[in-house]
């Protein structure tokens, strides 16, 4: 099980200037207390749109092309992770050491990725558990956060340089000082896009593995025969996937199901068409190998504010570094999108779709650290603090349905006798969907506030559990 227990390292602090009667700068350290909201927002936000996408589509992922609000949400993880690690490793004096906190920390992650989202726990009102290991799903969210974060926290411990001084307030400075991080993105970037357009996907065949379709257990074959293209069937990503981990291995209900061409139902869930094209019942995984490897941009990203963080030492100068570069990487990822000639997608993790995502982020976070680390309004703000200072626990037990479970599990005499069946019997069935919306959005809001109230606790008594 992932360490739980009071942690006093975890406290991430910034430097800021103070004036006294001598005009003298004195550093005081506080608590970046935008971080961590900006972490308990992100956690809140995966829980909104995993209970409500259902019922409004457009916070749902986008079913292909396209960034809604749940897209955001993984981005922001690894933004928020890239952030973190020089915060952790402003100083380090023993690297051996510092390498195997970060290994362990990862395996911590893959333990759990792997556990909510291989096929374990299947699913909260089911209460059936077990994984056949011909259909364990490899990837998922904390799967590829795990890896970005071992790849980009080694390269700080490999490449830190242990004295920690200021740089001047220009906006290049930081740059220079970690340019060998920006050498390593650009390399990333440039196999990703080898891969991506220079890749032959050939033709291929699958099985329709997902149980609850009515194509269950039928063979398929999907023509492609192509390089470069970026639609759903014939895309490198997902011929990656296929041959590395195997078709059984991958995510059985992609959003691509919820496109025209699939389901009348568009943009919202629905059987599929008759007519519908052979890979709308095929698996993609949108956590995949390919795109995992892009994803590692978005945590450099924010490495790189993090850097700023530390090395800045005004307030001005970090915010006009971190304004700046947000808004100059939303530009550079509308234009590429609405150009069409990097089109914004999170299943297959594009070029535009880190510079949107990884500039909106930037300017949250910004917006977040004006608030509440210069202007002082942190109360307002307080249980997204306390989530974020928790945001593994909830993140499990929440976002990943382990506590709906174990409430559900609960019964009197007849099995249908819980509390998860008795309010969708007595809120939602029968009632006008406005109605049903409303109390969804209640039901939310009031799991949000009951884990703000649950971290808010485990702080009182110093108790963290990390993602």
């Amino acid at each position: 099980m992932a360490e739980i227990k009071a942690d006093t390292s975890y406290q991430h602090s910034l430097i800021a200037p103070r004036t006294d009667a001598s005009n003298e700068k004195v550093r005081e350290r506080r608590r970046v207390a935008s971080l961590d909201i900006f972490r308990g927002l992100t956690v809140a936000l995966m829980v909104l749109v995993d209970d409500a996408g259902g019922d409004w589509p457009s916070i749902g992922h986008a079913p292909w092309n396209g960034c809604n609000l749940a897209d955001f949400v993984m981005p922001f993880f690894l933004f928020i992770v890239g952030m973190a690690i020089p915060l952790a490793l402003k100083r380090v004096q023993d690297r051996p050491k510092a390498i195997r906190k970060v290994i362990f920390r990862t395996l911590k992650l893959l333990f759990w990725g792997l556990l909510l989202q291989g096929g374990y726990s299947h699913a909260p009102d089911k209460l059936t558990y077990g994984v056949d290991m011909r259909k364990i799903r490899w990837c998922g969210i904390l799967q590829r956060i795990a890896l970005a974060y071992l790849v980009v926290a080694l390269m700080e411990i490999l490449v830190k340089n242990e004295q920690d001084r200021d740089v001047p307030n220009n906006w290049f400075s930081v740059f220079k000082m970690y340019w060998c991080h920006w050498v390593f993105a650009a390399c990333v970037i440039l196999i990703y896009s080898v891969i991506l357009y220079g890749l032959n996907v050939p033709d291929w065949h699958f099985t329709v593995n997902d149980p609850e379709s009515l194509n269950y257990g039928k063979s398929y074959k999907v023509a492609c025969g192509v390089r470069g293209k970026l639609d759903p069937p014939c895309n490198a990503a997902g011929y990656v996937d296929r041959t590395v981990l195997g078709i059984n291995h991958m995510y059985i209900r992609p959003a691509w199901k919820r496109l025209k061409d699939c389901t009348l139902s568009s943009p919202h869930k629905g059987p599929l068409k008759n007519d519908a094209p052979a890979w709308c019942n095929a698996p993609f995984e949108p956590e995949g190998i390919l795109s995992s490897i892009s994803a590692i941009i978005s945590t450099i990203i924010g490495l790189h504010f993090g850097h700023a963080l530390i090395h800045f030492k005004s307030h001005s100068a970090r915010l006009k570094h971190w304004i700046s570069m947000g808004i100059l990487l939303l530009i550079l990822g509308i234009i590429l999108h609405m150009t069409h000639a990097v089109p914004l997608n999170k299943q297959l993790y594009t070029f535009s779709y880190v510079c949107v995502t990884a500039g909106t982020a930037a300017l949250v976070f910004s917006a977040f650290y004006i608030l509440v680390d210069i202007w002082r309004q942190k109360f307002p703000f307080l249980p997204f603090e306390w989530i974020g200072m928790n945001a593994m626990l909830v993140y499990v037990m929440a976002a990943a349905g382990i506590f709906a479970g174990f409430i559900n599990g609960w019964y009197y005499q007849d099995p249908h006798n819980t509390l998860v069946y008795w309010i969708q019997k007595h809120a939602f069935i029968g009632v006008w969907h406005s109605r049903r919306v409303g109390i969804l959005l209640y039901v939310i809001f009031a799991e949000i506030l009951f884990w703000s109230i649950v971290s808010g606790i485990l702080h009182w008594f110093g108790i963290y559990w990390k993602l």
